[in-house]
């Protein structure tokens, strides 16, 4: 039994290093803005494992944000995250997972442009100015829709892997 549980740990401390990574890397090499796996991993591990496991992806990107450079957004970037992680919860079956890491970018697009909205002077502090910001930024939106879909399939797929769902059963159980 105890073979079972250090395995276990052992599995579960690996899958937290890769999704820790991911996050990482996918924001540090070279792609298209808001294009990461930040969003997916945000959401599938709540969803997946509890809420406990926001700290995983928001860790990855607050030392990401420390390599690229702390901006004045912070707030509400990593505050879109724990809203992400709060309703991971309510998505367990595929399609509703699905659709929550849709709805994911979506608050994500909308806290974080909120954001730049109220903290810049890009645009006038009325509701025209608020609407031009998020219309100036749905190339943002379309492209973390793009990236975040494609890291969701490929979380997806592990999950179809019956390895993968046995996993799942065994971390949720030590926890």
């Amino acid at each position: 039994m105890l073979y079972n549980k250090n395995m276990n740990n052992i599995s579960l401390k690996k899958f937290i290093l890769i999704s820790f990574l991911s996050i990482i890397i996918s924001r540090l090499l070279p792609h298209p803005p808001n294009f990461t796996s930040t969003i997916a991993v945000a959401f599938y591990l709540p969803a997946l494992f509890g809420a406990k496991f926001i700290i995983v992806a928001l860790s990855a990107f607050i030392i990401s944000d420390l390599i690229l450079g702390l901006h004045g957004l912070v707030f509400f970037t990593w505050g879109s995250l724990f809203l992400i992680a709060y309703f991971a919860k309510y998505f367990q079956k595929f399609y509703f997972r699905i659709f929550g890491v849709s709805l994911s970018c979506i608050i994500f697009f909308l806290v974080s442009n909120f954001g730049v909205w109220t903290s810049s002077d890009l645009y006038t502090k009325d509701l025209e100015g608020l609407i031009l910001c998020y219309t100036m930024a749905i190339p943002f939106l379309q492209s973390s829709l793009i990236g975040t879909i494609i890291f969701s399939v490929l979380i997806e797929f592990l999950l179809c892997l019956n390895n993968t769902k046995s996993f799942i059963k065994k971390i949720n159980t030590i926890n």
